[in-house]
């Protein structure tokens, strides 16, 4: 239903995406940085399951519209490309706002893993960049000609949370590992924060510029 090349394709999209530091990755280093590596990786499920609830909804209710008419699949992708650009834009000029001591700062106890789980899933399904990009980039790699769109939308939604896992879970790993080594540097998060911002600003103009895959 969903060819090898189009999954490698947003397989390599959607890496380029989550490589970027974004919400979800900030609130990640905080809490592996605050409560260790069991927080980071609970909270690394649960931004996959409020993640992959954003495919769900754009599978059944854009994925459902854009299969119907190009001029809603025309705004939608720009409307996400502009968002993508604003979100970089205001990562870049903020990115010396983020600061290592108030993420390393103790934030209360340590809730359950349960409670852990849950507060990642809100990260998840409230992250713009997931809402942006599953709106906007997921519609763009699949066969419109084959049908079942939502369908489509649900299997090729796997990827990016398989990866999102992987690397989520890496971040949060990593920060746990080197909490000394984040918290003395004010300055390695502000050159996170301002390449990221660069990247977001591309992939908008790349998504701006892809055409509709028929």
């Amino acid at each position: 239903m969903v060819s090898v090349d189009r999954m490698l394709a947003f397989a390599a999209m959607s890496l380029i995406v989550i490589v970027v530091p974004g919400p979800s990755v900030l609130f990640m280093i905080g809490r592996a940085l605050t409560h260790g590596r069991r927080t980071a990786v609970a909270t690394a499920i649960g931004n996959a399951v409020g993640s992959y609830l954003l495919v769900v909804a754009v599978a059944l209710g854009v994925g459902a519209l854009v299969e119907r008419s190009v001029t809603v699949f025309l705004a939608v992708k720009l409307a996400g490309a502009a968002y993508l650009v604003f979100l970089g834009v205001q990562a870049f000029r903020h990115r010396k706002d983020m600061k290592a001591a108030d993420m390393a700062a103790p934030a209360g106890p340590r809730h359950g893993d349960l409670r852990t789980v849950a507060d990642g899933v809100v990260v998840g399904v409230t992250n713009p960049k997931g809402i942006v990009f599953f709106a906007a980039v997921l519609p763009q790699f699949v066969a419109h000609d084959a049908g079942h769109l939502p369908a489509q939308m649900l299997l090729l939604g796997l990827v990016p949370i398989g990866i999102g896992m992987v690397t989520d879970t890496l971040w949060g790993l990593t920060a746990s590992a080197a909490r000394t080594w984040f918290a003395r540097s004010d300055r390695r998060l502000s050159l996170i924060g301002g390449a990221g911002g660069f990247a977001m600003i591309g992939l908008g103009v790349s998504v701006a510029a892809t055409g509709r895959a028929d």
